[in-house]
């Protein structure tokens, strides 16, 4: 005699068999859909099976007595003990048809295959979740005051159990596991589901918050975790005594955690900041459910929580969970487990290594493309100053990850240099002259690639003029705004409007502006300057709400001091440390592969939070620094000479590496 087992290709369905292997030298046999000779190895490898002891039985539960064969049917009649219904849909974000057709309907024919091959008994594996969402404690001879099934999952687990509580053809005995998660031994799991689905939010606040940093968290109501090899040692051992058929087991942690208690250990797992503080969850239910439902009718409050979902990777039911209304009473089942030593381990215990197994082998991170190539390959991409400093930098990576790489500048000499340059590395690049400050000429430029690229996928708004003059000495000088604006702004924005339309239509684009450090410090010296990137950011602002939804991004890169031809003509920029036009690049790539609304370094973000916070702090510490640095000799309308830096200069500069002074 031997057992037969449904899902038995399933997370819990092998850890059962290879049980069932492990206890006695009698046969096994599985239903499986598709018994390739390949799936059938990988089961048996699986199990420890170096014989014929696992038999696979093709079939499908879905439909009538499984879909066997009559070969088959005759060959198990008589010869299986023990017929264990694993088979099921556990996602609580499937189709309701999906859910009903596994749950309930494959229930039925499960029932009607074991009663035909004469089975000595049918184990059906249920789920907490036929209790609905009971209020209270649930005892294991409960079921029909099971409350609130209007979930499909829950409905269908519900309605799957009365089949068999209804059978009297065939003993059944029924299980009723908790959430399952990995193997507390080694945290092996299959796939997100449950408190996974929090793993991700932990992450993002490990790599964001300090660890000393107490976090606010949610109580939250009692939460029923099991790992699988108890539930599978469980199941193995009650089904193999006497007298048990006709009842009820909850495979339940009889010591379950509260939301709050066990998201605390998880992120003691994740060496996250703990969640020290813990807000009872119930107070969100003192919102007048109206209210409520009327809010996410909103489109904006709809939209900015499925983006808060997404990004989270958080299902729509998950909240379902946070103030579980229901307590599962498994004191009679833990007698029962007792003698053979098979208790719920503690969820402290082995809570690191259910977090080292998702991290190392599920975290969705770990299937994103995080290259360049990844973002760039195959794709149209711009970049404006292109022949030389930071543009010439960023169009060779761009190159080497398999862009289609376009250039503009006004140089033409340069332009050719650099195509020479990229042939002798064997890469290709698209050089065009033109001066896209002038409207004219920006506008035929703009022709010309759509002519012959057909537009572009990626613009790189790189090309930039610099003035570093005191308002004091420009009074005269309205020409260095006009300049300045002319290209930084005007021209930068003709582009994007040029290219914008096709874009829209293809559903997909992105535009990256090299703006800088400056409009976050708001640099003195640079108002021309950190004007016309303000310009641009604030203009970039607007397109990126405007075109959201139609597939196009916009990343502005806040770019600290860079050692470029630019800055060449201050020679005192000589004793600042800056970054070369490599190091700039590396922003510019950051923005390309992770398409953020803003790329910036720690210096400018402090920047901006400073003139946020306590911006008179802000400027008296930019007031010092514009005292203690001298004016340029070009801006004095003198001859550049060599000026060695002070001690406070240099002090200066290295703390504030980067900034614009």
């Amino acid at each position: 005699m031997g057992a037969f087992v449904t899902g038995g290709t399933g997370f819990i369905g092998k850890r059962l068999l290879r049980r069932l292997l492990q206890r006695d030298q009698e046969p096994v046999y599985v239903l499986m859909r598709k018994p390739t000779p390949e799936a059938v190895a990988e089961l048996k490898t699986f199990c420890g099976d170096d014989g014929e002891r696992v038999t696979p039985v093709e079939g499908d539960i879905s439909k009538p007595k499984l879909g066997v064969s009559a070969k088959d049917v005759r060959r198990l009649k008589g010869k299986i003990d023990h017929f264990f219904h694993l088979a099921a849909v556990y996602d609580l974000a499937a189709e309701p048809e999906q859910v009903a057709a596994a749950n309930v309907a494959g229930v039925a024919n499960a029932l009607a295959f074991a009663k035909t091959v004469r089975a000595g008994c049918f184990h059906h594996v249920s789920s907490i979740a036929a209790a609905g969402l009971y209020d209270g404690v649930f005892r294991e001879d409960m079921f029909e005051e099971a409350r609130r099934l209007d979930h499909p999952y829950f409905s269908s687990k519900h309605k799957g159990e009365a089949l068999v509580r209804a059978e009297t053809g065939i003993p059944w005995r029924i299980y009723r596991p908790g959430i399952v998660v990995g193997d507390s031994t080694t945290g092996e799991i299959d796939k997100i589901d449950g408190p996974y689905y929090f793993f991700k939010l932990i992450q993002k606040i490990r790599d964001t918050v300090p660890s000393w940093v107490p976090m606010i968290g949610l109580e939250g109501g009692r939460i029923n975790v099991v790992p699988v090899d108890f539930v599978v040692a469980a199941m193995d051992h009650l089904a193999h005594l006497d007298g048990l058929n006709g009842r009820t087991f909850h495979l339940t942690d009889p010591n379950a955690l509260r939301v709050g208690d066990m998201l605390t250990a998880l992120a003691r797992a994740a060496h996250a900041p703990a969640f020290t503080i813990k807000v009872n969850a119930g107070l969100f239910g003192l919102a007048p459910p109206a209210l409520t439902r009327g809010l996410m009718a909103l489109t904006p409050f709809r939209r900015m929580r499925k983006m808060m979902m997404k990004e989270l990777g958080l299902p729509d039911d998950i909240f379902m969970f946070i103030n579980y209304p229901t307590r599962f009473d498994s004191r009679e089942t833990q007698k029962l487990l007792r003698p053979a030593g098979i208790t719920v381990p503690s969820f402290d215990d082995y809570a690191w290594r259910l977090w080292d197994y998702w991290e190392r082998h599920l975290d969705p991170a770990l299937f994103v493309d995080r290259s360049l190539r990844g973002a760039v390959a195959g794709k149209r991409v711009l970049v404006t100053g292109g022949s030389a400093g930071i543009g010439k930098a960023i169009a060779l990576r761009l190159a080497q990850a398999g862009a289609k790489t376009l250039i503009v500048a006004r140089d033409a000499e340069k332009l050719d240099l650099t195509r020479e340059e990229f042939s002798a590395q064997g890469l290709e690049v698209k050089t065009y002259s033109a001066d896209i400050s002038e409207p004219g000429q920006c506008a035929a430029f703009i022709e010309r690639l759509l002519s012959e690229h057909g537009g572009i996928d990626i613009l790189v708004n790189n090309a930039g003029r610099s003035i570093r003059r005191a308002i004091e000495n420009s009074y005269d000088r309205p020409h260095d705004l006009e300049r300045t604006m002319r290209l930084n702004y005007l021209a930068a924005v003709q582009l994007v409007m040029g290219f914008l339309p096709g874009m829209t239509e293809r559903r997909s684009g992105h535009v990256v502006n090299v703006s800088s450090i400056g409009v976050l410090t708001t640099a003195p010296r640079f108002s021309a300057y950190v004007a016309s990137k303000a310009a641009l950011e604030a203009w970039t602002d607007c397109a990126a709400s405007e075109f959201l939804d139609r597939g196009v991004a916009f990343t502005n890169v806040n770019m600290p001091l860079v050692r470029t031809e630019m800055i060449a003509p201050t020679k005192f920029y000589q004793h600042v440390p800056t970054l070369d036009p490599d190091e700039a690049s590396d922003l510019v790539v950051e923005a390309l592969i992770h398409r953020p609304a803003r790329v910036a370094t720690r210096l400018g973000r402090f920047g901006q939070a400073v003139h946020a916070v306590a911006p008179n702090m802000g400027r008296i510490i930019l007031n010092t620094a514009f005292r203690m640095f001298p004016e340029s000799a070009a801006a004095r309308g003198e001859k550049e000479g060599e000026v060695a830096p002070t001690a406070d200069q240099i002090a200066f500069t290295q703390l504030l590496r980067g900034l614009h002074i």
